[in-house]
């Protein structure tokens, strides 16, 4: 460990669970092909996207929840309030453990509203943000997204919700600025050095280091030769990290 073991999350998770792997693939029968390789290297999933549009993509939440899976719906809601707390109400049979919704104060009060038993993660800033991309949203040039992720955080735990998905590089201001109460999810993982398009990333050692609770991995468990083996070298270093 490092001098920065006080920011160590404090939830009682098992370290096996603090690692959730994305299944972004376009089919079921992928995401299928990539859950038996990995075996019981991940028990924790995020599905996003690119599933949803498969068409089949709550057959497959069923399925994996079936076999023991915890579940991650990466469905980034956002629409106005009663829409989204209509989505929620039909979410609550889902046997998931997050669901993530698009940062907006309104929005966010009524999934926490709606939402049974299911915990709300509320997205600030996309990772894929960058000062050029805040600019043509509308923000001012001074206005960085370490600040908008902060403010977000902390409005979002006043609202009720579960936790944030944000950088890992942000994940030591959110903690200190809302506590170890706040769930901290944090994709950008990446064991070596590329960033691909993701601009703000960590290895998963650091992002830990920095508070997070859970790391979503994506690119470097799919793509590699070994899946199964990049997701039990990403499990051996959360073991070290909590030992």
């Amino acid at each position: 460990m490092t001098s920065e073991t006080s920011l160590l999350s404090t939830r009682a998770v098992p370290p096996r669970e603090r690692l959730i792997a994305a299944l972004d693939v376009p089919s079921p029968d992928d995401a299928r092909r990539l859950v038996t390789a990995l075996g019981d290297a991940v028990c924790f999933y995020k599905l996003g996207f690119e599933l949803l549009m498969s068409g089949a993509y709550f057959a497959l939440a069923d399925e994996l929840a079936g076999a023991g899976k915890k579940l991650f719906l990466d469905l980034k809601l956002y629409d106005i309030p009663e829409t989204v707390g209509r989505a929620m109400r039909s979410l609550r049979a889902r046997r998931a453990q997050f669901v993530t919704v698009h940062y907006g104060a309104r929005v966010l009060e009524a999934a926490c509203r709606e939402r049974g038993e299911l915990g709300i993660l509320a997205v600030t800033v996309l990772t894929s943000i960058g000062p050029d991309d805040l600019r043509d949203l509308g923000y001012p040039a001074g206005v960085a997204a370490e600040q908008l992720v902060i403010e977000r955080a902390r409005r979002a735990f006043e609202i009720g919700c579960e936790g944030v998905v944000a950088s890992p590089l942000e994940a030591a201001r959110i903690r200190a600025a809302v506590g170890p109460k706040l769930a901290i999810v944090t994709p950008g993982i990446r064991p070596a050095t590329a960033a691909d398009d993701q601009r703000r990333v960590a290895t998963p050692r650091a992002a830990f280091e920095s508070g997070a609770d859970y790391i979503v991995v994506g690119r470097p468990i799919r793509d590699a030769v070994d899946p199964r083996g990049a997701a039990l070298a990403i499990q051996e270093t959360i073991a070290s990290v909590f030992a």
